[in-house]
């Protein structure tokens, strides 16, 4: 999931600059509300063109609103400061609200500059907001008497949020380091939308092409023709063409016989960003991570990571380490013995090489076939997209929470594969607006995650309005979209991000839904991916697109007994990643990265997890999650999250399971309650006591 670092301004990838309102304003549908139903936007009428004047006249209103608030002649109150900076903005954040979905979901070369050009300013609006000393004086006023204002608790939470998070953004800092800072803000801004734009041409150039279908023993007929029409889509008819997914292992790995390929296309991909060309990203992650250094120093932390995990529910970088050097043990453990089974499956096959990176999950395929006499393309037949989606991912949110879900038709889309739902309460209230964009295509950033094109509140009188985007492989003409269960899981899992913001039921903007800390936000989307195994659920969805028929018992208990295979390698390779996220964010303010593949390794030998066989995730060079998702020193916080949404379904476990009662006291006490209270004590009081790691261990077989 994309964070949204400043929820106050609800924007995380634009910026802006000055125009004349007056031209911004003539004939661009995004300069005024939408009259369509949720006022979702009218991809009709939205051109490319629309973008910067919009969010320019945006970013003017947005000024002239801060500096409004600020000099306000009156005594500061609750309604005249807080009040005004939660209305503030609307027209920058419906621009925004899009042009964010399109640039990640179906760019061009022209939304990138776009993006590009206007980043910096953003990081200058932010400033002028957050380095405003007059607004500042004003909240501070009013959080200094907060306790004589008899404010209610979601109101004296909005105080304490604005006067913690101008604290963290800046608000103390002297003076004399306002200038330094500001600018360091608007490099990193110009930065961080450089290396997206470098990352997303890097992944498209690194693609494997090939003309030889010997190249690609093991494949599917299926799976072939999707490749071909890969190629042909990309002007290259008449060969195949293998996508780089976002992550350093690539999903056909699995199947691809031929290890010349493999090596290929792992290569490939572990290096799309290290080719030292103008898609090379080497040097401005280096760049990022000092000024991000320079930045807390002058915030007056230790690093990067003390600053951002100050108001996080690990608090200290301290912490979020030592969970990870609790888990570090038991997966490297089980890590070394999977790699002995693929070596001896290596040997068993006739083969005299040592097992290599690009070699474990094609040989892991094996071994778990011999273990389970389970092929993956066995059950892939069982798992059509649409079906797993309405039947299994909307008919578990039926069954829990009551919720109910009708296609839209009539809804413009900006793609012609998305597919929109209206989402309604039990009693038929309606609730907002679902878009689904399933598959891959090379304007699309890689990955899955969830976003918002409105949020919910009360004080606006909005209804949400939600994207997932994922990136499964599209298939061929006339063929079904069929899913790996990998697939599956990650459609429950960004499912449960949009139920966290569908039920969301603030009256303030900045305190609905998922604007929460992210140690925490992914307790609803990794909570949500047990359902996609629980009987009643699964029985429903795995069903032959063909026959219709359910999964046989026989092959759906085989696959519930492999969701502990392989995770020794998973977990590690987790481990990896933030663990490298956390040495990137805790560098001290006057070291300067020489060389960023040399850092990398000196890390992980640090840490003891150079681990040859079982490479980190995502490298630091194509580490979007840190460089682009605000995730900076917080990858750790997926694994955060898996110990709270492991500890949460054992609650369920305890107490009865899937039912509309459970369902609906852990939509009351969790996912309604976006971040109106403290979120370890939001935690506390549906689990009964502190979180325990001992399910997230269980449900790995560590």
């Amino acid at each position: 999931m994309k964070i949204k670092i400043m929820p106050v301004i609800v924007l995380s990838v634009i910026g802006a600059c000055q125009t004349n309102k007056k031209n911004a304003t003539d004939n661009n549908p995004l300069t005024q509300p939408s009259t369509l139903p949720y006022g979702a936007p009218d991809f009709t009428a939205i051109k490319v063109e629309h973008f910067k004047p919009a969010i320019e006249a945006g970013i003017a209103e947005k000024l002239a609103e801060i500096e409004r608030i600020a000099n306000d002649s009156g005594t500061p109150t609750f309604a005249n400061t807080l009040i005004e900076l939660e209305k503030s903005g609307q027209l920058l954040n419906r621009a925004c609200g899009v042009f964010e979905l399109l640039s990640g979901a179906n760019t061009s070369d022209e939304i990138q500059n776009i993006k590009e050009e206007l980043s910096p300013k953003l990081a200058a609006l932010e400033n002028a907001l957050f380095l405003n000393g007059k607004l500042f004086e004003r909240i501070k006023a009013i959080y200094d008497h907060r306790a004589d204002l008899d404010l209610a608790p979601e109101s004296l939470r909005l105080v304490e949020f604005y006067y913690d998070n101008f604290v963290l953004q800046g608000a103390n800092i002297p003076e004399s380091d306002k200038p330094e800072y500001k600018a360091l803000s608007e490099e990193e801004a110009t930065l961080t939308t450089r290396f997206e734009n470098r990352l997303l041409a890097a992944a498209k150039n690194a693609a494997f092409i090939t003309d030889d279908t010997t190249l690609l023993r093991g494949l599917s007929e299926a799976e072939l023709k999707t490749l071909a029409q890969n190629a042909k889509n990309s002007g290259k008819d008449g060969q195949y063409l293998i996508p780089v997914q976002n992550t350093t292992q690539q999903p056909l790995c699995r199947n691809l016989a031929s290890r010349t390929t493999r090596e290929q296309l792992f290569r490939r991909a572990w290096t799309r960003t290290e080719q030292n060309d103008n898609n090379d990203t080497r040097k401005i992650i280096a760049r990022i991570a000092q000024i991000r250094a320079r930045q807390a120093q002058i915030m007056g932390f230790k690093n990067f990571a003390e600053w951002q995990l100050a108001d996080q529910m690990a608090k200290t970088p301290e912490a979020a380490r030592g969970l990870l050097t609790r888990l570090m043990p038991g997966a490297l453990q089980k890590a070394t013995r999977e790699a002995e089974k693929i070596q001896q499956q290596i040997n068993s096959s006739g083969n005299n090489f040592q097992l290599e990176a690009w070699d474990w999950n094609f040989y892991a395929e094996q071994v778990r076939q011999a273990e389970f006499a389970l092929d993956e393309n066995s059950i892939k037949p069982y798992f059509a997209l649409n079906t797993v989606l309405e039947k299994g991912v909307f008919f578990a949110a039926t069954r829990l929470y009551g919720i109910t879900f009708q296609e839209r038709h009539d809804i413009p889309v900006y793609q012609e594969d998305v597919r929109v739902f209206e989402l309604f309460e039990a009693d038929k209230t309606p609730i907002g607006l679902f878009y689904f964009d399933p598959f891959k295509r090379d304007n699309k950033s890689g990955g899955a995650w969830m976003g918002n094109l409105t949020e919910q509140s009360y004080l606006l009188g909005n209804k949400p309005v939600i994207y997932n985007v994922c990136n499964f492989v599209k298939p061929a003409a006339g063929q079904p979209a069929l899913l790996s269960y990998d697939d599956v899981t990650t459609m429950f899992h960004e499912f449960g991000h949009a139920l966290h913001g569908f039920f969301a039921a603030q009256k303030y903007p900045s305190l609905s839904g998922t604007n929460v800390a992210r140690d925490f936000v992914e307790l609803p989307s990794q909570f949500n991916e047990h359902w996609a195994l629980y009987p009643e659920v699964f029985s429903n969805y795995a069903v032959h697109y063909q026959t219709e028929a359910q999964m046989p018992d026989e092959l759906a208990q085989k696959l519930k007994k492999t969701t502990t295979f392989n995770q020794g390698y998973m977990l590690t390779e987790l481990l990896a990643a933030a663990t490298l996220d956390m040495e990137w964010h805790t560098l001290p303010a006057d070291t300067a990265i020489a060389d960023a593949v040399m850092f990398e390794q000196l890390a992980l030998d640090r840490t003891g997890l150079n681990i040859k066989t079982v490479p980190p995730r995502y490298r630091s060079s194509y580490f979007l999650h840190i460089w682009g998702h605000g995730y900076a020193a917080g990858y750790y916080a997926y694994l955060w999250a898996e110990m709270l949404d492991n500890d949460a379904y054992a609650w369920f476990e305890e107490n009865g399971g899937l039912t509309r009662d459970n369902g609906q006291r852990f939509r009351d006490m969790v996912l309604s309650r976006g971040n109106t209270a403290d979120l370890e004590t939001l935690f506390v009081k549906f689990r009964g006591r502190q979180p325990d790691i001992t399910p997230m261990l269980k449900n790995r077989g560590i």
